[in-house]
């Protein structure tokens, strides 16, 4: 073998490599989730983050109606509201601007922790 063809050949090993550790590693993004946060709560916060969401967007915790409830603000004007099933509640803000969730004003909601932020 030529010394053209022995560095095509480990040029391909190598990229070969590269290839497998970019898919590998690459994709295992780490989320600095809160440890005692509901499943189907981290699994919504994995989607949510790859759905193109601002640098401000986060999740939130809060008391409502007696029982925790989630905030998924995407960084714009409004937020989904998700119980810990995952139901969804209701929305905040949009274009009309809503304020309430089950007829309640959420300003009544307090708030307990940040649960994920990009």
């Amino acid at each position: 073998m030529g010394p053209c063809n022995e560095i095509k050949s480990n040029m391909k090993k190598y990229t070969t490599i590269a290839l497998i550790a970019i898919v590998t590693f690459g994709g295992c993004v780490k989320l600095d989730i809160e440890k005692d946060t509901p499943k189907c709560i981290v699994k919504e916060i994995k989607r949510f983050q790859r759905s193109g969401v601002c640098d401000n967007a986060e999740v939130a915790a809060y008391t409502f109606q007696g029982k925790t409830v989630y905030t998924f603000s995407p960084g714009n004007c409004q937020a989904d509201v998700l119980d810990e099933e995952c139901k969804l509640l209701g929305s905040l803000g949009g274009f009309v601007g809503n304020t309430k969730i089950n007829s309640e004003p959420f300003s009544n909601a307090v708030f307990l922790k940040t649960i994920w932020s990009k």
